[in-house]
């Protein structure tokens, strides 16, 4: 199997080079990237990246300091046990309930339909969701219904999320050239970040611009409405692009897999285990920063909200600045090397990080939160790349999707709720570290046993775990 390599995948004018002795090598493959349409990449990037913007921006906006606040007390009555702030976290994990079922319904029918006509109906019921709670009356106008409805918008939300970011994965791969799969791949979670600045920041500009007494009252609904036009800007461009060149070619050799949810569970499992362990980390670092820490700083450790959330976009827009030469350097030194860095350094420096956080002192809680920061964006940037080439194409959707969302609904939805009533329980403030170190070792054990895919064309990847022999229906 012949791997692109060399001063070319460097490319900086984003061309496809083509590589006759890979051509060769490969009988004319795809892999080899001859005739890759650029303009075509770029937008099944864009049409992938907004819809995890528009999930995170509803991240965003949720777990800002002061909504957090609000959210718990405007939908539940006052006397119910409990801070606000975890109220509104148990939100946030119960929506997490859904995203397996969410993963197992879409993930199989984006290998049997396509991964266009999935992505369209997923990112239309996440912008909805979040609109909707926009326009929800509070526990004041209808009592009891309000937390209900607020619990079934949530559930909605997740359950569509299930489908959104395993498809959003495989489109990036399956465009992208080879030897350039882990740049564009890096564009996924450059999405993540910007909705959660997005959201984040938009919360900070309307309590500004309205005051808190304002903000408490109507001018929280204000974020939570601009997702519908979001959502909609999404649909547009995801419906203006083809499906991908992989799923095109297997649909038409006759090589889909009969029944994708049978064979992932038969087959993949061992797969699946490890992309589980992985996302562990990724998920328990993921959402200790993006979800808990805003609140952590506000709560704990007696930050304004205002200057917290200043800390949590500083942080976020720096690593914005380095996720994409992080996902072009993984084309060249491989995923492995750089997922390793994060594990190992997330065991040595989480607890350091938090120690500095403790200082009180402004400049040490935000380099305490930026190491975190930057050893969240080494998973950030390569595992759009990763993950998708851990399966087969015929597999590749629904696999991904089902592993991904069974982890994230384990650790990442509990993450904020779970390590903030440790808090609670313990009075110890490193309880976020301790979590995310444990995460780390878990994770350590799939890294290294995960196979090197960069420069591995996609149409190849994951055939090694393949069912023998092959035969009817199975990919070559």
């Amino acid at each position: 199997m012949n791997a692109e390599s060399g001063p070319e995948s460097a490319d900086p004018a984003g061309t496809a080079e083509t590589a006759e002795t890979a051509e060769t090598a490969q009988g004319g493959d795809h892999a080899a990237d001859e005739g890759v349409d650029i303009g075509a990449v770029h937008k099944a990037v864009i049409a992938s990246a907004m819809g995890n913007c528009i999930e995170w921006f509803d991240f965003g906006v949720f777990s800002a300091g002061v909504m957090t606040s609000i959210i718990g007390t405007r939908f539940f009555p006052e006397h119910i046990s409990g801070s606000a702030t975890l109220r509104s976290f148990a939100l946030i994990a119960a929506a997490f309930l859904a995203r397996p079922f969410g993963g197992l319904f879409f993930g199989p029918m984006g290998d049997r339909l396509g991964r266009k006509r999935v992505l369209a109906t997923t990112i239309i019921l996440m912008s909805g969701s979040t609109f909707v709670i926009g326009i929800l009356p509070g526990y004041g106008t209808i009592g009891i219904a309000a937390p209900l409805l607020l619990l079934a918008v949530r559930l909605t939300q997740g359950f569509s999320t299930g489908g959104e970011y395993g498809g959003a994965a495989t489109m990036i791969a399956e465009y992208a050239p080879t030897n350039r799969r882990g740049y564009f791949g890096s564009f996924l979670e450059f999405g993540t970040l910007t909705g959660y600045i997005l959201g984040a920041g938009l919360v900070l500009l309307v309590n500004l611009a309205v005051g808190d007494a304002a903000m408490h009252d109507w001018g929280w609904r204000i974020p939570f409405l601009i997702a519908l036009p979001l959502g909609i800007v999404g649909l547009y461009v995801r419906t203006r692009i083809e499906d991908t060149p992989t799923f095109q070619a297997m649909e038409q050799s006759g090589k889909k897999a009969r029944s994708p949810l049978k064979e992932t569970l038969e087959h993949y499992w061992k797969i699946i285990l490890m992309l589980i362990g992985i996302v562990f980390l990724l998920n328990v670092a993921d959402y200790t920063l993006l979800t808990f820490m805003p609140s952590y700083l506000v709560d704990f450790l007696h930050m304004g909200s205002v200057k917290s959330q200043l800390v949590t976009i500083g942080v976020e827009a720096a690593m914005m600045a380095v996720i994409l030469p992080t996902g072009h350097l993984s084309d060249r030194i491989g995923r492995r090397p750089v997922l390793l860095m994060a594990a190992v350094g997330f065991i040595l420096f989480s607890w350091p990080a938090f120690a500095l956080m403790q200082t009180n002192n402004w400049f040490g809680i935000a380099f305490g939160y930026a190491i975190i920061g930057g050893l969240l964006v080494l998973m950030l940037a390569v595992i759009g790349a990763t993950f998708p080439a851990m399966f087969p194409t015929k597999v590749r959707y629904g696999a991904f999707a089902i592993g991904y969302n069974i982890s994230t609904s384990l650790f990442g939805g509990t993450a904020a709720v779970l390590v903030g009533s440790l808090i609670d329980a313990t009075g110890s403030n490193y309880v976020p570290a301790y979590y995310i170190m444990l995460a780390a070792v878990v994770a350590l054990v799939p890294i290294l046993l995960i196979k090197e895919t960069a420069n591995v064309p996609i149409e190849r990847v994951g055939m090694e775990n393949a069912p023998e022999p092959v035969g009817s229906g199975a990919e070559r």
